[in-house]
């Protein structure tokens, strides 16, 4: 099978009041580049993420992104700082006594001033909360994957419809090639016959001249290449895995066979077909582009 390195794939986990979400989309991209937006309380988890979606992915520009709720009652706690509120204490009472102004320090007036309570947030368990972020983000994962795959097997079907195309295009130039060469001699037999009139016509000069045209549009070396580059795109669409590079650099060896052809033909109808031809192999690498 093979991947599209277009997908998506989302996961929620929710456990003890922590709950986990991890969305994942990805883009085509020439080598694997990921972005993780997650909250900072966690960021010492990223090695891991990373590691993970390996696992999962070769190629692409993929998104993660990951929110955390935790709803714990334990998760935050109260603490009274006394060395900070006996330094503001001491502080008001020299006041007091410097302007000779009433010390009406009240207990509800001291609590009020900074850090003098705080709240803590409690450390959690790292393995017991990894444990409920890899279980999110594998399952997140395999969403992903399944959605990649079955876009794959859209530009499978696509890729092999594209294919039977140009090998139908090569089929003709290569009918239409020995027919080119016969309707040339018979062009120069009547030309030479028309110029000469009724002297005798040189069967030896006439060969010669078509066997020089021949070379010159011959295309019988381009059009065994391309058929088969065609099929060994064929064969690893067939065979799957991560292809994408390799057909990417079979598809430029492609166009360049088909540029070849254009550059030799002076016939119309082939050089209609070439462009058909380039126009295939054109849409092949666009399409090939999205695959992993």
């Amino acid at each position: 099978m093979i991947k599209s390195m277009t997908g998506f794939g989302r996961c929620e986990i929710c456990e003890n009041d922590r709950k986990f979400t991890v969305e994942i989309k990805s883009v085509n991209h020439r080598y694997l580049d990921v972005n993780i937006k997650m909250p900072k309380k966690l960021s010492f988890f990223e090695s891991g993420i990373r590691t993970v979606l390996k696992e999962y992915v070769q190629r692409g520009k993929v998104d993660v992104f990951i929110t955390y709720e935790d709803n714990t009652e334990e998760n935050f706690s109260l603490k009274y700082n006394e060395d900070v509120a006996a330094a503001y204490l001491k502080y008001l009472r020299l006041m007091a006594e410097k302007f000779d102004l009433e010390d009406d320090i009240r207990v509800s007036t001291l609590s009020r001033y900074p850090e003098v309570f705080t709240m803590e947030e409690q450390s959690v368990d790292e393995k017991e909360l990894w444990q409920l972020l890899e279980g999110a983000l594998k399952k997140a994962c395999e969403g992903f994957v399944q959605s990649r795959i079955a876009e794959g097997e859209c530009l499978k079907r696509d890729l092999m419809d594209k294919l039977n195309t140009m090998s139908a295009c090569v089929d003709f130039i290569e009918e239409r090639s020995p027919v080119i060469l016969q309707e040339y001699r018979t062009r120069l037999e009547a030309k030479v016959g028309e110029l000469l009139e009724n002297s005798t016509i040189d069967d030896s000069r006439i060969a010669a001249e078509v066997t020089i045209f021949a070379d010159k549009i011959c295309v019988d070396e381009e059009t065994v290449r391309l058929r088969s580059h065609i099929e060994s795109t064929r064969a690893a669409l067939l065979e799957g895995g991560s292809i994408g590079r390799k057909l990417d650099f079979i598809a430029q060896e492609m166009n360049r066979e088909a540029n070849t052809i254009l550059s030799k033909s002076n016939d119309l109808q082939i050089s209609d077909t070439g462009i058909d031809l380039k126009t295939d192999i054109e849409k092949v690498r666009e399409q090939i582009q999205n695959i992993e």
